[in-house]
């Protein structure tokens, strides 16, 4: 097995996916609920949660984790005919929830397949796969053939954000702007209006007047790069000096979750602060930096744009 100890625990989860192709007729009688066996959906359910919690027990390199949560759901589909399992794993770990979501979808299709195999035996399993990973070093990874994430419904609610990338070679057009572009896209899968990333050389004044631009019409901004310890790494003080006050238990949590990635976390200098109503945050220049980053702002921004617009302190669920 590979030594995790170093590492520290952070948030991970994954979802899984698969599909069990049967005939039409064993597909009727599914539905109906009229196998011979009984009805397997709940079955197949549980067998899924069951076989994510003892993944270890039969893979040998997969490490044993205490999950937090497993959720396993499956859906008929006429057209396959069959069904789809899915399996959503999570856990505050020192390594990733794939196998047990993948383990997950494997028990609740072969539950599935017990019941069915006495009226057709000619089954099929498929399409078994990671849709969806996040936390750790990689940050957030989709399957290619997910398709993109499913609009946010909460995108009236959580108003603007603005995007600043701080790089002298993107802004000279000596490299491509990676971050700003993610970093969008990851806010507005969060419930975000977002336009296409600005982006500015890592000379104060610039990064100031953006900041300054950003936060007339955003209720939030944020900047990926300069973050460093480098000789032309200034966001930080654009940060600070522009903001009517800071908000320093931000960059700490963003450092706090970076450590379970590198230790080199702690050499980020990101923070955040508010000007005006908006607020600002600093993020590191990498795209794992930016998805880690992201990671923690989806908890906390929601709640941070509700109170700075006036509202009260209460703690909403997500929806």
């Amino acid at each position: 097995m590979v030594d995790v100890g170093p590492k520290v625990p952070t948030r991970r989860r994954a979802v899984a996916r698969g599909s069990l192709r049967m005939g039409r007729r064993a597909f009727a009688l599914l539905r109906a609920g009229k196998l011979p066996k009984g009805d397997p959906i709940l079955l197949a359910e549980v067998a899924g949660v069951g076989a994510a919690k003892r993944a270890s027990d039969s893979i040998p390199l997969c490490h044993p984790l205490p999950l937090d949560h497993v959720r396993v759901w499956l859906e008929l589909d006429g057209r396959l005919p069959g069904v789809h399992a899915f399996c959503e794993a999570s856990a505050t770990a020192k390594t990733g929830v794939e196998m047990e979501a993948l383990a997950g979808v494997s028990g609740a299709l072969l539950a599935v397949w017990d019941l069915v195999k006495p009226v057709d035996p000619a089954l099929t399993i498929s399409e078994l796969r990671l849709e969806l990973k996040e936390g750790g070093k990689s940050g957030r990874w989709r399957h290619p053939r997910s398709g993109p994430p499913a609009p946010s419904k909460r995108a009236a609610a959580l108003g603007r954000a603005a995007v600043i990338t701080v790089s002298d070679r993107c802004s000279r057009g000596e490299a491509e702007d990676a971050s700003g572009p993610a970093l969008a896209r990851g806010l507005s899968a969060l419930g975000f209006r977002t336009r296409p990333a600005a982006v500015v050389p890592d000379e104060r004044p610039g990064i100031e007047a953006a900041i300054r631009r950003a936060a007339r019409a955003a209720d939030v901004v944020v900047l990926t790069g300069g973050t460093g310890l480098g000789p032309r790494d200034v966001t930080p003080e654009a940060v600070a000096a522009v903001c009517e006050r800071l908000v320093p238990g931000v960059g700490e949590a963003l450092r706090a979750a970076g450590a379970g990635a590198t230790p080199l976390a702690s050499l980020s200098r990101s923070v955040a602060g508010q000007l005006g109503r908006a607020l600002v945050i600093a993020l590191p220049g990498s795209r794992g930096g930016v998805a880690d980053g992201l990671a923690v702002l989806a908890d906390l921004l929601p709640h941070a744009v509700h109170v700075a617009r006036g509202g009260d302190h209460v703690r909403r669920a997500r929806p």
